[in-house]
């Protein structure tokens, strides 16, 4: 998936990191700092300070660690998310035994998950796809997301009539981005062309008033269309 160096419009990405190991901080405010288009615009050691930051240097993207002292991510992201507009892209920094945390972390309202021992490259692509507004959700993370929510009783659940806006087409759309499939594979699936796909998606988003297709994976199966192990 290619992205813009920068927001559409032409100006710049402002970033925000947080996460308690300063390493990790100046490491990835290093990387980010080197390319055109993307500007560092503050770090915080911990979740509360994330959240006071954000207020205060309103980024566009908050890369956000899960595990933090005073206030973990998922509890700084919703608070962050709950500020008036403009509201920043929440990026989450994950390990591979914080599985436990997609599920959470996608109700929380996160854009997408990065590994945090991602490659300089594969950092700087998550940024820039979280900051045009599109969902960094790999079929991986769908994947465990599954089976978190397959482990999840949930009585709360609400109706499908939720999704009654949608048309056929959109539903099946729906179906395949909630089992992690990309555009470019809906499209070969449905054997439709790779703008319909993306018109679709758009549309889905719009009815059921979503950010992102990371939202729209959690509507799925909260609404039951799609069910675990199917």
């Amino acid at each position: 998936m290619s992205a813009p160096d920068a927001l559409p419009g032409g100006g710049t990405t402002r970033c925000l990191i947080a996460d308690d190991q300063a390493m990790v901080r100046e490491g990835f405010a290093a990387v980010l700092a080197a390319q055109p288009g993307l500007l560092v615009v503050g770090q915080a050691a911990d979740g509360a300070a994330a959240v006071r930051l954000s207020r205060q240097v309103q980024p566009d993207v908050v890369l956000m660690d899960v595990r933090m002292p005073v206030m973990d991510g998922l509890e700084a992201t919703r608070q962050i998310l709950r500020e008036p507009p403009p509201v920043p892209r929440v990026l989450m920094l994950t390990t591979f035994d914080l599985d436990d945390y997609v599920y959470a972390a996608l109700r929380a309202g996160a854009s997408g998950f990065l590994l945090k021992d991602a490659t300089a490259a594969e950092l700087v692509h998550a940024v820039r796809v979280v900051a045009a507004g599109d969902a960094l959700l790999a079929p991986s993370v769908t994947r465990r997301l599954i089976a978190d929510f397959a482990r999840r009783p949930r009585t709360d659940l609400p109706s499908p009539v939720t999704l009654s806006a949608l048309t056929q087409r959109e539903t099946e759309v729906l179906r395949l981005i909630a089992r992690g499939l990309s555009n470019a594979e809906i499209s070969q699936t449905l054997v439709i062309a790779e703008q319909t796909t993306k018109t679709h998606v758009g549309r889905i988003l719009a009815k059921l008033d979503l950010r992102d297709r990371a939202q729209a994976v959690v509507v799925a199966y909260e609404s039951g269309l799609v069910m675990p192990g199917e």
